[in-house]
């Protein structure tokens, strides 16, 4: 078994990133056998879609391989690395250009959410960013891939891209992944509106819990945390209608490793004004140890980079079998 994902280094790390999609990491990797592996990448190559200064670039990359081992990723253990530091993913991607098709490019609803109505006006690598995609995973072999709502159809994209490509060619240079769905997926909404994601790129700080926020920044954000003036219900069920009130009980469950239903039947009928407390408790005694180990780290350029190196050797030598095999199919010398 082979594991694959990548994470955008986008800076500004928060509760959402490390429910959504780094804690699932560290469970996978922790429960791989002796004959698997797991592929961390930093998507740098992707994050060129939006512009974006050269230094703001650099420390974002690094601060993300920094949250990562905080978090509990073990560079000995998984191979962590940044994309451009392995060259083999662009050109794979050129490569699988040729198979690709405009009518499958054309029906990825992510471009056309992100686009909006601005299409003109986009960068070509918005548009074939499912290429790349494609590419990442295919480069290595993965078996699996995890994947959420927003990407089984990025998923379904790959495996299109790779049955052509190996029907085309009459050769199994790739193998098709399959995707994991994480049983523990946390959506982490905005602490100020129920019905939004928590992002980085909410103008308010009060939205958001981030990775650095200390013990009592932490408290402080679940205090103001928008409610709503009912009682908590002795069932999950009770709590349609009521984003803000569904974000926080879920908050809670995925931090405690319970179900929102047990959360709900051990606060039945309290309001906020007891819950938020054991919430504010509950997210200090998970981060803090978190947020000691990201601060050490972050500043360590050296020992970043020296991480992140070792990863791309790994990740090249692991690519290049694959490469050398899709351009040797396709009859080009190299």
């Amino acid at each position: 078994m082979r594991v694959l994902s990548g994470i955008q280094p986008t800076g500004n790390l928060h509760l959402g990133n490390y429910l959504g999609a780094i804690r699932n990491w560290v469970k996978m990797q922790d429960e791989m056998d002796a004959q698997s592996q797991c592929f961390f990448f930093l998507a740098d190559m992707h994050s060129i879609t939006v512009h974006e200064g050269r230094e703001q670039r650099l420390a974002n990359v690094r601060e993300m391989a920094a949250a990562l081992v905080a978090c509990g990723i073990d560079p000995d253990r998984s191979v962590l690395f940044n994309q451009a530091r392995v060259p083999a993913h662009a050109e794979l991607c050129w490569l699988l250009n040729g198979t690709a098709r405009i009518g499958w490019l054309n029906r990825m609803t992510q471009f056309k959410d992100k686009a909006g109505k601005n299409r003109e006006g986009v960068s070509i690598g918005l548009y074939v960013y499912p290429v790349l995609q494609a590419a990442d995973v295919l480069l290595y072999q993965a078996t699996h891939v995890p994947v959420g709502e927003d990407q089984k159809q990025h998923l379904e994209l790959t495996r299109d891209i790779a049955i052509k490509f190996n029907t085309d060619f009459e050769r199994e240079v790739f193998t098709l992944p399959d995707p994991i769905i994480p049983k523990e997926t946390a959506r982490i909404m905005s602490l100020r509106d129920g019905s939004a994601k928590m992002s980085k790129s909410d103008p308010s700080d009060q939205s958001r819990i981030n990775l650095t926020d200390d013990d009592d920044a932490i408290a402080q954000k679940v205090r103001k945390a928008k409610t709503d003036p009912e009682p908590l219900p002795s069932e999950a069920k009770g709590l349609e209608g009521r984003p803000e009130a569904q974000n926080l009980v879920g908050i809670y469950a995925a931090m405690s490793g319970t179900s929102p239903d047990a959360v709900c039947a051990q606060f039945a009928g309290q309001g906020f004004g007891a819950f938020k407390p054991a919430l504010a408790d509950l997210l200090v005694s998970s981060l803090h140890p978190i947020r000691e180990r990201y601060v050490a780290l972050k500043d360590d350029h050296a020992a970043l980079d020296a991480i992140l190196v070792k990863g791309a050797k790994k990740a090249s030598a692991a690519a290049e079998p694959t490469l050398r095999a899709a351009y040797d199919a396709m009859g080009l010398m190299r």
